[in-house]
């Protein structure tokens, strides 16, 4: 069985990310995003959204900036988390022109271990303000919106993924599907 923790940042659905965790079977805590690194025993960690605003204040996001650093398993980054990896690894975040809240149309643009069969448009819900602009280097575009060109990222050489929209929410197509692959490749 895998082991994946829930990093929480302050996001409104980060229980639902243990809780879809939880119901397909994986081993799943929720933790503080200020635990320290040298405490984490995990084969993925999934960093939840947050109302944190990086022009602002970078420090809500504690020692997330340690577990990218210097942890070498899966990650994903769910809104917040997607927004801070971005920063963090040398891309940029800036406020939306158009902010999305709710359904959003989600096309992929590039085949991803992440969207394994899903549809190459599906809809999912979204809530934000600000959004990645400019990619990390080695990262890949994966997913975009009408109005967000990177709805996903990811770098795959590094198990590093990304996504701007929630794929806990039920609103969300084959959201199961993400975090059942996102389990996949944790088990690698």
């Amino acid at each position: 069985m895998s082991r994946i923790i829930v990093v929480d940042n302050g996001g409104q659905w980060t229980h639902r990310e243990w809780r879809v965790l939880k119901e397909m079977g994986v081993e799943t805590e929720i933790i503080k995003n200020n635990t320290p690194v040298n405490s984490i025993k995990a084969d993925g960690i999934v960093l939840s959204g947050g109302t944190a605003n990086f022009s602002y204040d970078e420090r809500m996001l504690g020692s997330v900036s340690e577990y990218l650093d210097q942890l070498s398993i899966p990650i994903l980054g769910i809104c917040v988390g997607h927004q801070f990896m971005s920063i963090h690894l040398g891309g940029e975040v800036k406020r939306a022109i158009k902010p999305e809240f709710g359904k959003v149309i989600i096309e992929l643009k590039s085949d991803s271990e992440l969207f394994k069969n899903i549809p190459k448009k599906f809809v999912a819900w979204a809530s934000h303000n600000d959004e990645v602009t400019s990619l990390p280097p080695s990262f890949i575009l994966t997913a975009s919106s009408d109005n967000c060109l990177v709805e996903a990222m990811e770098d795959g050489s590094k198990s590093l993924y990304g996504v701007q929209f929630h794929p806990e929410v039920e609103h969300t197509e084959y959201g199961r599907k993400i975090f059942s692959n996102f389990v996949d490749i944790c088990k690698k």
